[in-house]
């Protein structure tokens, strides 16, 4: 398994930034190489990605989603990855989103991709276009979702 983690700090307030991160079917216009998110349900997405000419289609499941704190999900097939979102007031009108995801890279081109920090790249990557996808918004969310999900160890 591999881990990532990385940060960004955002100009807009707590509320904002988890109100957008929860808008999952706008991921695509700030994630390279996710091309459709599809919303099931309060707790089920539905992916379609191209990464590197590969595309892969798979299930996640929010299994834990506290206004403001975080939102954790796990692939239920197709991919071996789960992680979370984290969301730090650091003051009334900024926040610091840190993401942590682990995966399993699947073949010898991601596994290399793994070690060479290519995923690093391109989550650090994601945060910034957030970054300047909420900003350019002139601090409006494009919606939100303030429900809570505590489904621990799913």
């Amino acid at each position: 398994m591999s881990t990532v983690t990385e940060s960004v700090d955002v100009d807009v307030p707590v509320r904002t930034a988890y109100n957008q991160w929860t808008q999952f079917e706008e991921f695509p216009r700030f994630m390279d190489g996710v091309r459709e998110i599809r919303q099931l349900d309060e707790t089920h997405l539905h992916w379609k990605t191209e990464i590197g000419g590969v595309k892969r289609e798979f299930d996640a499941e929010i299994t834990e989603q506290l206004p403001d704190e975080r939102v954790a999900w796990k692939a239920t097939d197709g991919e071996k990855q789960a992680g979370v979102v984290t969301f730090h007031r650091l003051d009334d009108t900024h926040t610091r989103l840190t993401v942590q995801m682990d995966f399993e890279p699947e073949g010898v081109v991601e596994k290399a991709g793994a070690v060479l920090g290519v995923v690093d790249h391109r989550v650090k990557g994601d945060l910034r276009r957030f970054k300047e996808f909420i900003e350019d918004r002139d601090g409006t969310e494009t919606g939100s979702w303030r429900g809570q999900v505590d489904r621990p160890g799913i």
